[in-house]
């Protein structure tokens, strides 16, 4: 992967977004329906894009939000649908947006009060509160943001009455629906002005903040968190997340510290990533290199994307620790620390590391191996029988302490405070405990890597047959299983994972752009590491030929 001489330093002025003319395309142009980049394209997270693509533009959104209020209606949900925005510049006009076309569709939709923003997370916590016990009128929402991408993008995504991400049953037909729409106009999608929808009787103002707030002791310890008397740091990085580290400090009495309270939606106080651009991720060294400089002044520091469904643990030992590494302690930590059944499983993506495959089998509990996507997780964290999901791109959830559902959704900021909670009871953070993973299971070097692939190569690697891999050997090592679905539920993983006794490599296409992601992992070093990645592509290019 190459990196950017930019990576890691302020982000210059140069950088930043127009933000009157990303709201002015946003308004303006019209998407070029020739153009298969400015159709709705529902990924793992929904769709995304840019007002300066023609890729995320009014037109979208309209057609997107009147496709899923056919969907509700053809489906018989009727309840209210919680909607969420983040901080990127174009989740407020699309929000806007959304409400004109939920209002005229006469759909009850609750918003934050004040033009508020909200996580993720918060949305599918109130969804699950609110059917719990219900027989009918069942609850959804939708989520305007494009997750962790540059300031310049806009994204939507909807969460039906499970709470989490839609299944791609459900993505496939709103799409599908919504591109009809955008090809006829728009002409069938209903609409009102926004002041009407603001003061239409389906539109409610309520407070998100302190019902998930008050609600944090049934998942996290916060008891034990604030008897350690822990010095802790937040980064909302500019995102939703910001509004709620405040009141868990005064509900919980807790001393954690807002060291970047800034809400900018061009993103200026960010670091840049790996690839030169502003993105907030806060599993990215580069992007969190801010408070990656603050590791020693707190036992514990933590950062969250701007819809707050991902986060970064930073510690003094190591700084900030991989998103593989922690949930690996994570997972340890609470399958020795709550009073779950023992029958529960774990879920991983088939792309996480193989330290959380050990720790799993040492502890004796079943290991639930899925493709990429969260909504892989979503029925087992419904029913109690998966204690915890997550993805190696550092977004995860888990059950409350008595073994029901909490979200269905990644949450980022339980995530966070779990890292303090186990500082808090073991007197060791997440660092020191992943030492002794280590020490007991060895060390395991991981990687992922981009790599470039026409159109045409990414097809036909999301539809691998394992016979289209004629290579013996991976590194030296004898290829033991060839993987194009996964373990777990036997689902399509769109690529292809390859596995020998000392390692493995997983390739699967990118939604958006030409090329294709690696992800690798060596269990003997580096150059093994280095040498599986090099072979990794010349397997995916000769299988992508032939298939």
């Amino acid at each position: 992967m190459t990196i950017s001489p930019a990576a890691g330093k302020p982000a210059t002025k140069e950088m930043l977004i127009d933000l009157s003319r990303l709201e002015r395309e946003y308004y303006e142009r019209r998407p070029d329906l020739v153009d298969s980049t400015q159709l709705v394209h529902f990924g793992t997270s929904g769709h995304r894009g840019s007002s300066l693509h023609g890729s995320f533009t009014e037109a979208h959104v309209l057609a997107i939000t009147q496709a899923i209020c056919d969907y509700r209606q053809g489906q018989g949900i009727d309840g209210p649908l919680y909607m969420a925005k983040d901080t990127h510049a174009l989740s407020g006009p699309a929000q806007r947006t959304a409400l004109e076309v939920l209002a005229a569709n006469g759909v009850t939709t609750i918003i934050q009060k004040n033009d508020g923003v909200t996580p993720t997370p918060v949305i599918s916590r109130a969804i699950l509160v609110y059917n719990r016990d219900r027989r009918e009128h069942f609850a959804d929402g939708i989520g305007i943001t494009p997750s962790h991408n540059p300031p310049e993008d806009g994204g939507i995504k909807y969460n039906p009455p499970n709470g989490g991400p839609a299944d791609v049953e459900v993505t496939k037909w709103i799409e599908q629906r919504a591109n009809a729409l955008l090809r006829q106009g728009n002409v069938s999608a209903k609409r009102i002005t926004y002041a009407s929808a603001m003061q239409a009787s389906t539109t409610y103002q309520d407070d998100f903040v302190m019902p998930y707030v008050n609600d944090l002791r049934n998942v996290v310890d916060m008891d034990a968190i604030r008897a350690a008397g822990l010095k802790l740091a937040a980064d909302p990085l500019g995102g939703a997340a910001e509004p709620y580290w405040e009141p868990i400090n005064t509900v919980y009495h807790l001393d954690i510290d807002v060291v970047n309270p800034t809400i900018d939606p061009t993103f200026s106080f960010m670091t840049v990533d790996h690839d030169g651009k502003i993105r907030m991720d806060p599993s990215s060294s580069y992007a969190m290199a801010r408070l990656v400089d603050l590791k020693d002044r707190y036992r514990i520091a933590f950062a969250n994307d701007p819809d707050a469904d991902r986060h970064g643990v930073v510690v003094p030992s190591v700084g900030l620790i991989n998103a593989n590494h922690y949930q690996a302690v994570a997972i340890r930590y609470l399958l020795t620390h709550r009073k779950w059944s023992d029958q529960v499983a774990v879920g991983k993506t088939l792309v996480s590391s193989s330290m959380i495959d050990r720790v799993v089998n040492m502890l004796g509990y079943e290991l639930y191996e899925t493709p990429v996507g969260f909504k892989w997780f979503v029925p087992g964290l419904l029913n109690g029988s998966l204690c915890f999901g997550g993805e190696e791109s550092a977004g995860a959830s888990f059950l409350r302490h008595d073994g029901t559902v909490w979200t269905t959704d990644k949450d980022g900021l339980i995530m966070d405070l779990l890292a303090a909670e186990m500082t808090a009871r073991t007197s060791k953070d997440p660092g020191e405990h992943y030492d002794e993973l280590q020490a007991e299971f060895g060390k395991l070097y991981y990687m992922r890597i981009d790599a470039p692939a026409t159109p045409e190569q990414k097809v036909k690697l999301a539809k691998l047959s394992p016979d289209a891999v004629a290579a013996p050997k991976l590194a030296g090592d004898l290829i033991r299983t060839k993987l194009t679905a996964a373990p777990g539920n036997n689902a399509p993983i769109g690529g292809l994972k390859v596995m020998t006794d000392n390692g493995w490599f997983a390739a699967r296409p990118s939604g958006t752009e030409n090329i294709y992601k690696i992800y690798a992992e060596s269990f003997k070093d580096e150059n093994h590491l280095r040498t599986i990645l090099q072979e990794a592509q010349k397997i995916v290019s000769d299988a992508v030929s032939i298939a």
